[in-house]
């Protein structure tokens, strides 16, 4: 059974007005988080994850439009004054960034990054402070961390930078953890010890997960459930076995055979998904990826599918009802 419903997105969509006319990079998506869980958001670059994460934590640019609803335990989050939103981002939803190296602070220390949002939010002691923030660098598994806290992120490697932007969003302990690209520029080791502690981290903290990724591979570690992204709309939803093992969109599919096998001894070529991502100033008529579609219909280029039940808690927004070639090959 799920947990507490901690955040819900009804009809959320975000535009940006440019001299070239208006972005649409989230249109009408409808999101759900449980206590407890990893929810995972999929995409290309450009698919609208990251703007429908910053438009909930009210970090979207000057210029966008934000409509919808988007609710914290009840709370609206949409139309929530700058103050509220101030307490809630890090205190009961925190965030690590796709770059520790532009999220961190270079001018500043390890400890006065993690301090600050303890004092700020918590009211907490310089001493007291301190003293969490040794804790939760200890938790993260940094080596020595009395004396990180008076190092620069410089100072740091990309693993460990990563670590402690991690330890940060985690400092005040919040409810709910957006991880944009953890594993972005990482190598493959440090990748698999990050997605270990974020592991740890939910099983320990019970802090619930997004994870925001263009990598099937990451969310096949972390994941329960994921949200399939593509031109700004949620295409597939389901479980990870959903998506993996009974896949019903030909966006998902195409993901899929993109990512490399190596149960061969001379790997299979590299299929990759057929022409680029649309321009959002300039969407095509109908179904956004149609222009890229193996299983293209007549009807895909002048109606929007809508997303559809096609099993327990798993659905697609598409209208082609055939077999794809990678569940048939799955089941072969």
């Amino acid at each position: 059974m799920p947990g507490e419903l901690l955040l819900e997105a009804k009809k959320l969509s975000v535009e940006f007005a440019t001299d070239e006319g208006v972005v649409r990079a989230v249109s009408e998506v409808d999101l759900e988080l449980f206590a407890g869980e990893t929810l995972a958001i999929v995409g290309e670059s450009g698919s609208g994850k990251s703007q429908m994460l910053l438009s909930i934590l009210g970090l979207v640019a000057g210029n966008a439009s934000v409509t919808g609803s988007a609710r914290f335990k009840g709370e609206e989050l949409v139309s929530a004054a700058e103050h509220r939103l101030n307490e809630i981002r890090g205190s009961e939803i925190g965030v690590v960034f796709q770059d520790p190296m532009t999220s961190l602070n270079p001018y500043l220390t390890i400890g006065l990054q993690l301090t600050e949002p303890l004092r700020l939010h918590k009211g907490a002691t310089r001493k007291d402070a301190a003293e969490q923030a040794i804790e939760m660098l200890k938790s993260v598994h940094i080596s020595e961390p009395e004396r990180r806290m008076d190092q620069y992120p410089h100072q740091l490697s990309g693993g460990m930078r990563q670590r402690v932007a991690i330890a940060m969003g985690l400092i005040c302990r919040p409810q709910i953890l957006i991880a944009d690209e953890p594993t972005t520029a990482l190598d493959v080791t440090v990748q698999a010890q990050v997605l270990s502690l974020l592991r740890e981290i939910r099983e320990r903290f019970g802090t619930a997960i997004i994870l925001v990724t263009h990598d099937l591979g990451v969310i096949a570690e972390l994941a329960e459930r994921v949200n399939v992204m593509y031109a700004g709309k949620i295409v597939e939803r389901g479980s990870v076995d959903d998506i993996f093992y009974r896949c019903r969109h030909p966006y998902t599919e195409a993901l899929e055979r993109s990512i490399p096998q190596f149960t061969e001894i001379r790997p299979a070529r590299l299929d990759a998904i057929s022409g680029n991502p649309p321009n959002p100033v300039h969407l095509p008529s109908g179904c956004a990826f149609h222009p890229r579609c193996p299983y293209r219909l007549d009807v895909c280029d002048q109606s929007v599918p809508v997303l559809e039940s096609v099993g327990p808690a798993h659905a697609k927004a598409c209208f082609y009802e055939g077999p794809l070639l990678t569940v048939t090959e799955s089941r072969a």
